[in-house]
């Protein structure tokens, strides 16, 4: 499914290979709005390794994680060649979840180093590490989610819409400039970088 996503028309493929943690966003552009925005302002303010499928505005394509396999894309298969431990940036929306940041995936002592970082920077928003207290299919444990695949594993960070700068808690704020994020996404883009720059 990877292959056939990444040959559609006008579906992005990037990566930007610097240190060994990585930012990962396998749902950006139209499909999980803002995740490959965070993944790649944090990677660079952390000099963090960037990773990105970005999907057009009328395309909304979701290839599960567990079928994004890198047999299918030479760039990934680099990318997670080469970093040591990953963060797999993903948007989600659930009632009851509105505020609720999810850490995920096996590497479970970086979940909490982020949830360190991330608590005490937003606190309009619970951020949850223990993983019994995630939903199932939000845990990101399976071990053909590329999040786990880096030699010390990684870390599915969900954003509910939110924290990525989007929703009717926005709606009366108007426009940015350009370059511009809405303050819960700075804050949430900062406190990223500070503990990955810290890992």
């Amino acid at each position: 499914m990877l292959d056939d996503l990444l040959a559609h028309p006008g579906v992005i493929e990037e990566a930007e290979v610097r240190g060994p943690v990585g930012l990962l966003a396998f749902h950006g552009g139209s499909l999980e709005r803002g995740t490959d925005v965070v993944a790649r302002l944090a990677a660079e303010r952390a000099g963090a390794t960037y990773y990105a499928i970005r999907q057009p505005d009328d395309l909304r394509w979701h290839v599960p994680s567990t079928r994004i396999d890198p047999a299918h894309s030479p760039t990934l298969a680099a990318v997670l060649d080469h970093i040591d431990v990953a963060v797999a940036v993903h948007g989600y929306g659930r009632d009851g979840h509105w505020t609720t940041l999810l850490l995920g995936g096996s590497n479970r002592d970086l979940a909490a180093h982020l949830r360190a970082h991330l608590a005490p920077a937003l606190p309009d928003y619970t951020v949850v590490d223990r993983i019994d207290d995630i939903p199932r299919e939000l845990r990101g444990l399976h071990a053909d989610n590329p999040v786990n695949r880096p030699r010390r594993g990684g870390v599915q960070l969900e954003l509910p819409p939110r924290v990525r700068g989007m929703g009717p808690f926005w709606d009366g704020d108007g426009p940015l400039a350009p370059g511009r994020l809405r303050p819960h996404t700075e804050a949430l883009v900062a406190a990223l970088a500070a503990a990955l720059a810290t890992w």
